[in-house]
């Protein structure tokens, strides 16, 4: 098989929002739950939605808490996000050789947008798929459907690349190869148990999986 399309997480995969989250985490909780929860309290939170995370928490205040998380997120978002390395130069390199790109994440669409733009990613991606352009976010295959189809791809030529467990299943499920990162902040061993195709060390490790030279 031929790998013409790569779709990709965007948080702690192409950028490096590892910060921004875990400070935007744990303004919210102070709020909510002050003194009780310290920085390694909140890894386990990054990747699913937040609604799934503040609805376990408290399921009457869930929207109150992503509307405060999000506030203080949007606010500190440009002050706080970083570049990981090779990531803009790879992701030029497969676009220059006519790969589709996509990314599908669970953050909301527009924010996902200024962080392409941001990190000056964005000329580069034909279809960005978030949170609120699905019904059902990633473990389940939807997102990926829908950025295939935007695409005129298929899960045979897919290839799928993120930080977290339910980028790997998503892709399992969809029917794509997986990619994980080994920058996860969960660490490579973490991801590792969800049996990716291929493991990345930097991003620029995807020329060779798809044959770029």
């Amino acid at each position: 098989m031929t790998i013409r399309t790569i779709l990709f997480d965007l948080d702690g995969t192409l950028i490096d929002t590892n910060e921004l989250i875990i400070q935007s985490f744990l303004h919210t909780l102070e709020i909510y739950y002050p003194g009780k929860y310290k920085r390694e309290d909140v890894l386990p939170f990054i990747g699913p939605s937040l609604h799934e995370t503040f609805s376990a928490l408290d399921p009457l205040r869930t929207q109150e808490m992503v509307d405060t998380y999000r506030s203080f997120n949007l606010a500190h978002h440009d002050a706080l996000i970083r570049e990981f390395e090779t990531v803009y130069e790879t992701i030029e390199t497969l676009h220059q050789h006519g790969f589709r790109l996509g990314v599908v994440t669970t953050k909301i669409h527009q924010t996902a947008v200024m962080g392409l733009q941001k990190t000056r990613l964005a000329p580069f991606f034909d279809c960005v798929i978030g949170l609120d352009d699905v019904k059902r976010p990633k473990p389940d295959p939807e997102p990926i459907y829908k950025a295939l189809d935007l695409l005129q791809s298929t899960p045979d030529e897919a290839l799928m690349v993120g930080d977290n467990y339910h980028d790997i299943l998503a892709g399992k499920n969809a029917g794509t190869k997986t990619a994980g990162v080994a920058w996860t902040i969960k660490g490579r061993e973490y991801l590792e148990q969800y049996e990716p195709d291929f493991m990345l060390e930097k991003m620029s490790d995807l020329l060779a999986i798809v044959g770029v030279e």
